[in-house]
């Protein structure tokens, strides 16, 4: 029996000991891998930038910086008539961004010893004016023209909408901090309430000029659909099939989306348009999939970001016409998260 006890408590020793050296080497391997991040942020960037400047006068693209060195996940803006020339980095590190000529709403990670998630509204001076914490990865978000209501989108679960079984949270940020949960809101589905509980919806659109009228996407039991929300009426209106997440266009007429092509195990999303009016959707010509909530550039034109496949943490924002058979071209390279403010 004693020589059975010395055994397994070497047993046990050893295998506490390879335990500890594993642990060790991970600690080691993740505290050089964070001093590598933080060397390449203080390194020169890749591109041309100014630091330190207010918003500039509309109209301007706001986006995600992904050029590798300074400024590299922080947001930044260009002039819309110079996509390509200086851009302007603030000190404030974003996921996801969206604004106006005087408000930017910025997701945001919070890297530490617990991994946290924050949404932060900010002035045009990048000053924090109020920030709530997020149940989850950010993932989308949107401001209304005027800047009173802000939308947000996170992965409870997942960190995909390519994955199975995720699972989102959307909530809308009204004047004075209150919001709404859009679990919350009825889902109307052919003229019944839906009652299931596998309910997801996830990226919102504001109507421009209706204060009360906002778009999103909604998914249950394996479908999918465009809903018109009211925020007075708290309910969500399905009104066409298989879009994801939707963007109204600046004259409100269409909706621009993602149209999974793929298939339920792999996702392969094309760009189209709906014509709110008549119901028709045009596919348009990109190949590409397309996992991102598109913003309009103007009447005629669509922007997206596509992953660099080349450089691991880079992507670059696209431009798209409207028309069948339009081709995309690069609008912004190294940028993420484009918001137009006009």
């Amino acid at each position: 029996m004693s020589g059975t006890l010395t055994g397994s408590k070497a047993r046990w020793g050893v295998l506490l000991a390879v335990t500890a050296l594993v642990l060790a080497a991970a600690g080691i391997y993740a505290v050089g891998a964070y001093q590598r991040f933080e060397e390449s942020r203080t390194a020169a960037s890749s591109v041309g930038i100014t630091a330190g400047q207010p918003l500039p006068a509309a109209p301007f693209v706001l986006f995600r910086n992904t050029a590798s060195g300074q400024g590299y996940g922080n947001a930044a803006t260009v002039p819309l008539s110079a996509p390509g020339g200086t851009r302007a980095v603030s000190e404030q590190e974003c996921d996801r961004v969206h604004g106006t000529a005087e408000t930017v709403v910025c997701l945001k990670t919070n890297r530490g010893l617990v991994t946290a998630f924050e949404a932060a509204v900010m002035n045009r001076d990048w000053q924090i004016q109020r920030s709530w914490p997020l149940p989850g990865i950010p993932s989308r978000t949107r401001v209304s023209a005027d800047g009173s209501m802000i939308a947000t989108t996170v992965f409870v679960t997942g960190h995909s909408y390519a994955a199975s079984g995720f699972s989102t949270a959307t909530e809308i940020s009204l004047p004075g901090g209150t919001s709404g949960n859009l679990e919350d809101f009825a889902l109307m589905v052919n003229g019944e309430r839906l009652v299931a509980t596998d309910r997801n919806i996830w990226g919102v659109t504001f109507a421009p000029g209706q204060s009360d009228v906002f778009y999103a996407t909604a998914a249950s039991s394996g479908r999918i659909w465009l809903v018109r929300g009211s925020l007075s009426a708290k309910t969500l209106t399905a009104i066409h099939d298989h879009v994801e997440c939707p963007s109204i266009s600046p004259d409100g007429t269409r909706i621009a989306y993602k149209k999974n092509d793929g298939g339920g195990l792999v996702a392969h999303w094309k760009v189209a348009v709906l014509d709110l009016a008549s119901g028709r959707e045009t596919v348009l010509a990109e190949k590409r999939s397309v996992d991102d909530q598109i913003e309009w550039l103007d009447d005629r034109n669509l922007l997206y970001g596509l992953a660099d496949d080349a450089v691991e943490g880079d992507s670059n924002i696209w431009q798209l016409g409207t028309e069948p058979g339009s081709q995309p071209s690069l609008f912004i390279a190294h940028a993420w998260s484009p918001s137009v403010v006009r």
